[in-house]
């Protein structure tokens, strides 16, 4: 009888400790960087996060490789070939509107506060209007300052620049390039080291980071700006019918780390490595860094004003309410943001 009864009694805390697992949720994870990139390990970082808020009841999978090119994501995410992902808003030109307020030039020299001011601007006036329709939005974030990079010559002037070929990474710096006259490619940014290693490409406008992240040894020249060139809008997403399977209790932790929590996430990642590549790698490989002068500044002033103009008009036509008030918000909000 006592035998009866132990065996009864393991079999019951088999069963429970197997419902228990079965209840565990895993969401797959892709990332279309390698591992070691700063948007791959701070997506493992909310992983953890989001593993130790719900006392394990949820947890990631990190996919081995990518499930899709870079500019897919979105729609891999949508369609459930991931849960959880992030993507360039700009790899799919004209497809995101709103979120081109976060690429406009001098915004700001720190990824922590374009990121954090961006998350509450896009909570408060784009996420009503649902221009992620698809995807569960984990947050927005921006990277760092950008900044003109090449292996030829410096560029002190918008005539320097027009003497060579550069890629970009789309958003509103495609259009501003244009604008200068500039000769620019569309390309994702793990395409780098080959188009600037066999010369298709004369340089890359990127943040500080991705000259170690992408080892772009060949890079002998940069070129800033006070508050960057230009910046990148980023989202962070999850799969919508993922989230919407989750308990009540789960949602509210997903909710609980999502929005600012993300922003900080990334953009204090961001500065770290943005520091690390601008003291160490480039040091070392002696990258020459210039500052553009006032001349230069004004140039780009000039032209970015008429494409702020013609933003506004496209996202009021989408739905936006005072675009210009908006833009001016979210500049205000940057300077508050510690």
């Amino acid at each position: 009888m006592k035998l009866r009864h132990a065996i009864a009694a393991a079999l019951s805390t088999a069963f429970l400790s197997a419902g228990a697992a079965s209840a565990q949720t895993v969401f797959n994870t892709s990332s279309w960087l390698p591992p070691t990139h700063v948007l791959s390990t701070t997506q493992a970082a909310w992983c953890e996060l989001l593993e130790k808020e719900s006392s394990g009841r949820m947890k990631c999978n990190a996919l081995p490789r990518a499930v899709v090119a870079a500019p897919g994501t979105f729609d891999a995410v949508r369609d459930g070939l991931a849960d959880i992902s992030f993507t360039v808003d700009g790899y799919t030109p004209g497809r995101f509107i709103n979120t081109q307020v976060a690429e406009f030039p001098f915004l700001g020299d720190s990824a922590v506060t374009t990121s954090v001011a961006y998350q509450r601007i896009y909570s408060k006036h784009f996420a009503p209007l649902n221009e992620h329709r698809g995807v569960k939005v984990l947050g927005v974030f921006t990277h760092g300052p950008g900044i003109i990079f090449n292996t030829k010559q410096p560029v002190a002037s918008a005539a320097d620049a027009a003497r060579l070929k550069f890629r970009i990474g789309g958003g509103n710096i495609n259009e501003l390039s244009r604008a200068m006259g500039w000769n620019t490619t569309l390309k994702p940014a793990p395409e780098s080291f080959e188009l600037l290693s066999t010369g298709v490409m004369d340089g890359t406008f990127f943040p500080d980071e991705s000259i170690a992240s992408f080892r772009l040894s060949m890079i002998k020249h940069a070129t800033t700006f006070p508050g960057g060139l230009y910046n990148t809008s980023f989202v962070f997403m999850m799969n919508p019918g993922k989230y919407n399977a989750l308990s009540a209790e789960d949602k509210a932790v997903v909710d609980k780390i999502s929005g600012e929590t993300v922003a900080r996430m990334f953009g204090e990642g961001w500065d770290r490595v943005d520091a690390a590549s601008r003291d160490g790698v480039q040091k070392e490989q002696g990258v020459q860094r210039i500052q553009a002068n006032e001349a230069f500044i004004n140039e780009v002033k000039a032209k970015q004003a008429a494409l702020e103009d013609r933003w506004a008009t496209t996202a009021e036509g989408r739905g936006l309410k005072n675009a210009k008030a908006v833009l001016a918000e979210f500049r205000a909000e940057i300077a508050k943001v510690k």
